[in-house]
């Protein structure tokens, strides 16, 4: 299994919060004040510059309000498919 910041799972990962903080309606910066980080640390996570653990990936997700299960569902080997048109990935219940 090859570790790197540009897997095609990593970046799907990457997009998966990047939505969800962005449809939650929370800035880099309000997310990383919830989470007692500054803001480059949703920069560089969301960016591609550092991967976070999954004590990290728990807490981000419970700050967004978002399923890390469903997060997850979606990044096993193999779904990396984007969603069909329309699909909600944010794991929310409207």
């Amino acid at each position: 299994m090859k570790k790197s910041l540009r897997t095609p799972r990593q970046l799907l990962l990457q997009s998966l919060l990047v939505e969800a903080r962005k449809t939650g309606g929370m800035t880099q910066a309000e997310l990383a004040a919830s989470l007692g980080k500054p803001q480059s640390f949703v920069a560089k996570y969301e960016n591609g510059e550092r991967r976070i653990d999954v004590i990290e990936f728990a807490d981000i997700t419970a700050t967004l309000g978002v399923s890390g299960a469903d997060l997850l569902i979606r990044l096993a080997p193999g779904a990396e498919k984007p969603p069909p048109e329309g699909e909600d990935t944010t794991g929310r219940d409207e």
